[in-house]
């Protein structure tokens, strides 16, 4: 179902077909781990908050048989994710909305939801001519905030349901900030490239409506020295562990 601007991949050794853009960014490792991290069971719907072609709720689907949602502001990336649930032979939602929209979600709904927001704030990066790409990567002026996907997530969510974010590792104080009292019992993987290097990536976990302490769990080193996959990421790249 490939066409000319687009091309399949796979994730988790095969267990996910994606179609992906020509332009814009290639889901990958973020996708994976993030959605390793969302405790859903068999049954629960899962919604993937800019879910761009899917990649994150697919891959949560792979692991365990889910009613899934995804939403995004970009109508070609949706249109993508929709052929790639066909691929996969699901049968899946799609939404093109925005996160400030609230009207484009059902409130108090989804057992959990997952995202993999843009990372960078309007004036702090260098934006890319490609449009696709610049909206995946960084916020432009008129955006929605790291603010404003926390409060979509808290509004859509059902009481005690979970959210899980992954991002920048220098972002986990905005985000932990931008829960607020909204949310407890968070939980905490920190990713680093290789043993003895600071994280660059952090996954966040949260309830709604929790009043639970947080737990930092190890950091889950991602390379060895030669540049494999160590046993604990591909424990997860390839087979589709969770993280608990």
């Amino acid at each position: 179902m490939a066409n000319a601007n687009s091309d399949e991949t796979t994730l988790l050794n095969g267990r996910v077909r994606l179609l992906q853009g020509a332009e814009g960014l290639r889901a990958g490792l973020d996708a994976v781990m993030a959605a390793a991290a969302v405790p859903a069971k068999a049954g629960d719907h899962v919604l993937d908050l800019g879910c761009g072609t899917g990649a994150v709720g697919f891959c949560v689907r792979a692991r365990v048989d889910v009613a899934l949602t995804g939403m995004d502001v970009q109508g070609q990336l949706i249109a993508l994710a929709a052929q790639s649930a066909t691929l996969n032979n699901w049968t899946c939602e799609f939404v093109i909305g925005d996160v400030r929209d609230k009207a484009a979600l059902k409130p108090d709904y989804y057992d959990h939801a997952v995202c993999n927001p843009p990372f960078l704030q309007p004036g702090t990066w260098y934006e890319s001519p490609d449009p696709v790409r610049a909206k995946q990567m960084g916020k432009r002026e008129g955006d929605a905030l790291l603010s404003d996907w926390i409060d979509c997530l808290q509004r859509v969510v059902k009481p005690e349901g979970s959210v899980t974010l992954i991002h920048r590792a220098d972002h986990a104080d905005k985000i932990i900030q931008a829960l607020g009292s909204r949310f407890g019992g968070v939980e905490i993987w920190s990713l680093h490239p290789h043993a003895g290097e600071a994280a660059n990536r952090v996954i966040i976990r949260a309830l709604k409506n929790r009043k639970s302490p947080a737990v930092i769990h190890p950091g889950i080193i991602l390379h060895e020295a030669d540049g494999s996959w160590t046993k604990a990421a591909k424990a997860v790249l390839e087979n589709a562990a969770a993280l608990v």
